[in-house]
């Protein structure tokens, strides 16, 4: 495909993964049986996603199955990206000068999106196994519930039929353990849910961002290699001027290699900014969630300005004088 400059020739760490280094390949690349296409995958979009397990994590499960369906189907899009960068470069070798340099350099950068879609798999993937951290939690978490309900089940069964039966006592003691063993199960869960969601989608949107920046650059590049095609329309007979832009697209593609290696989260060229209401709310939730602060709630005290109440016992108030009057005319009248 690359006929005069390969995109790929050098494969050193860009800036971005050096400082966020790159994590292991994505738990859907492996393991397949049968070559590129996976029977399981099919398997799983026939089948209702979280149909087994505990109850509990039934819904999370569904969630964690349906992402890898999504990521096989990018692993897709990104495999015939590439081949469609192919076939564009080998279209264009038998068109003239400049429709066929640009077509070629044109397959390299569509190419290259086809390898950040790759890349872009592998970082969705922490997002996806992050949220499977969670569900595995809550598939944890169900059989102390379910060991509570049973018991709670055993002691209604038992005072509806045998209201007497000293079995009734033992039971509500073992309620009572299966009671504070749920209590640390469901803090743990509830503390490890936050914990894990936010760090998974700070994973997805992080990794996200990253494509998104490197797409535009990709097409900003791309539309200057477009301005290198003669369009101007000629007439039967005549010719176009030779085509010189070789120097030129060559230079195009360097540029945009070395934008996307530059590229780190800190240079984003979109950054997105809270309204002046949004962002007042949310501070307020912030300092909402972290409490009040009483630490002067004695500022009075410590200035001087508080009183005590024994200070006030000396002290004598002179009576208002229509209060005086009102109780003296109640008094003549009874």
């Amino acid at each position: 495909m690359h006929r005069t400059y390969s995109m790929r020739q050098s494969r050193a760490p860009t800036a971005s993964q050096i400082q966020n280094p790159p994590p292991p390949s994505s738990s859907t690349k492996g393991g397949r049986l049968f070559g590129k296409a996976n029977i399981g995958h099919t398997f799983r979009k026939s089948v209702h996603p979280g149909a087994f397990g505990p109850d509990l994590a039934k819904k999370l499960s569904q969630l964690v199955k349906m992402e890898k369906n999504v990521m096989r189907s990018m692993e897709l899009v990104g495999r015939e990206r590439m081949e469609v960068a192919q076939q564009l470069s080998i279209w264009g070798e038998g068109c003239d000068d400049d429709v066929s340099d640009v077509t070629d350099k044109l397959g390299v950068l569509i190419y290259e999106i086809g390898e950040l879609e790759d890349q872009f798999v592998d970082r969705y993937d922490q997002y996806r196994v992050t949220m499977k951290s969670i569900r595995n939690i809550e598939a944890s978490v169900q059989p102390s519930r379910d060991r509570k309900q049973k018991i709670t089940d055993q002691i209604a069964q038992l005072k509806y039929k045998e209201p007497n039966s000293p079995k009734i006592v033992v039971l509500e003691q073992e309620l009572v353990r299966a009671e504070a063993e749920s209590l640390v199960a469901e803090a743990q869960l509830s503390n490890i849910t936050r914990e894990k969601l936010k760090a998974a989608f700070t994973y997805q949107f992080d990794a996200l961002r990253e494509h998104s920046e490197k797409l535009a650059i990709i097409a900003g590049y791309g539309k200057h290699l477009l301005e290198l095609v003669d369009d101007t329309p000629v007439t039967p007979g005549e010719t176009r001027n030779a085509y010189d832009g070789y120097e030129a697209s060559k230079a195009i593609i360097q540029d945009c290699e070395d934008a996307l290696t530059n590229w780190v989260e800190q240079n984003a060229a979109v950054k997105p900014s809270l309204s002046t209401r949004a962002r007042t709310l949310s501070q307020r939730r912030r300092n909402k969630a972290q409490g009040v602060d009483l630490a002067d709630q004695d500022q009075d005290r410590e200035s001087g300005l508080w009183v005590s109440a024994d200070q006030h016992a000396g002290q004598e108030y002179e009576e208002d004088e229509s209060v005086r009057g009102r109780d003296e005319e109640r008094a003549v009248a009874a």
